[in-house]
């Protein structure tokens, strides 16, 4: 359906936008239909033609906090509600005393440039990110101005560095896992043969293992996506060495069955003890990604081991195999080497199996020349 002009959607709910006494106004429908939205702003045009002042609904002027802990209670429906809790505490720890009419792109970025005095750029803009959206979501309710939003918009979102790439030896890997305690040590097990997340590990379910079909199934990853991790033989012979108390029905237990919160300081340990500097536990995920692709795994399949929405996160591994260029432009050269070589055979058989070539028909002035020929007197 063709939408009226002057109708606009911000989120899932209609906008109108007419004019009075030559000046712009601007208000939501509240409601998500479009239908009803048209209705509302033809009274609004009717009334402005018979010269009434239609009755706007004013933006209550209220302050983040308040604005946050409505946005709190709506982002419980999503995945990563969890996360968001904490971008949004610390967003109320910076703004929460100010109205929402107040925030402005000056203020924004000094607070930005604040955070990147302890924080990453990627931190940094994930908090400027939930920032705007919270604005967002009080434009839909009420609680937060058009004009709020188009200022916080304004905001550009910094320059991130993604490309660390840190992975480990094999010979590193053994000597890691030698040094991990009781604990750690399978779990690091897992990291380095699935590629699997951290949390993904330490929330892992038996139910999720199936030693029968060989895979673990992840119903609920990063991207929303559910993926199958084959099992292989270490994996198999791990799983079945950890005992399953019937207590707990998460794979790795801490104490009264309940999983593992956390293993940095474990893990911090085991590579103090190693030797082994500037790693983090995500980088296990990295060596997985990395020894695949140099052990000539096609790009496609690690981008679906590692669950990778897209192909672009997969490609920043593409440049440890080398050897797949090489072997690319081998197998082109090999394919126009045997295509010269059928045509030369075509070529030989072609010549040999022709017929013999025709004598040329030439005049009889070429044949006998300018002295004549002979001619025949019978035999006496």
């Amino acid at each position: 359906m063709r939408k009226m002009k002057g109708l606009f959607k911000r989120g899932n709910v209609y906008w109108i936008a007419y004019r009075v006494n030559g000046k712009l106004r601007r208000e939501t429908t509240g409601t998500m239909l479009q239908r009803e939205a048209e209705y509302i702003l033809t009274c609004r045009r009717k009334e402005v033609k018979e010269g009434k002042h239609p009755e706007v609904k004013k933006i209550r002027n209220c302050k983040v906090a308040e604005l946050a802990q409505d946005y709190l209670v709506w982002t419980e429906r999503q995945r990563v509600y969890k996360t968001k809790k904490i971008w949004v505490r610390q967003l109320v720890d910076a703004f929460g005393n100010l109205n929402v009419t107040d925030l402005n792109p000056k203020i924004i970025e000094q607070w930005q440039s604040e955070r990147l005095k302890k924080n990453k750029p990627s931190t940094v803009n994930r908090l400027t990110t939930c920032l705007k959206h919270l604005v967002n979501k009080g434009v839909e309710w009420g609680m937060a101005s058009e004009e709020t939003l188009k200022c916080v918009r304004k905001v550009k979102l910094l320059e991130e560095n993604n490309k660390r790439l840190r992975f480990l030896t094999v010979e590193e890997c053994q000597t890691l896992i030698d040094y991990c305690t009781p604990h750690l040590k399978p779990i690091v097990t897992v990291a380095l043969h699935t590629g699997m997340r951290r949390g993904e590990i330490l929330g892992l379910r038996w139910d999720q293992v199936d030693l029968r079909h060989h895979f673990i199934l992840l119903n609920m990853t990063k991207n929303g996506d559910r993926r199958e991790i084959p099992i292989n033989t270490t994996l198999e012979e791990l799983f079945n060495s950890i005992p399953r108390g019937i207590e707990s029905e998460y794979v790795f237990t801490a104490k009264e069955g309940k999983p593992y919160g956390e293993v940095k300081h474990s893990f911090q340990t085991a590579l103090k003890k190693a030797g082994i500097q500037d790693f983090r536990f995500h980088d296990l995920r990295h060596t997985f990604a990395s020894h695949l692709v140099m052990a000539g795994i096609d790009i496609t399949s690690v981008k679906e081991l590692l669950g990778h929405k897209s192909l672009t996160m997969t490609l920043r591994y593409a440049h440890l195999a080398p050897g797949h260029k090489r072997k690319a432009v081998n197998i082109l050269d090999q394919l126009m080497r045997n295509d010269q070589s059928e045509k030369s055979v075509h070529n030989l058989f072609t010549v040999s199996e022709s017929d013999p070539p025709t004598p040329s028909h030439k005049s009889l002035q070429d044949m006998v020349g300018d002295i004549g020929l002979e001619p025949m007197t019978p035999c006496l």
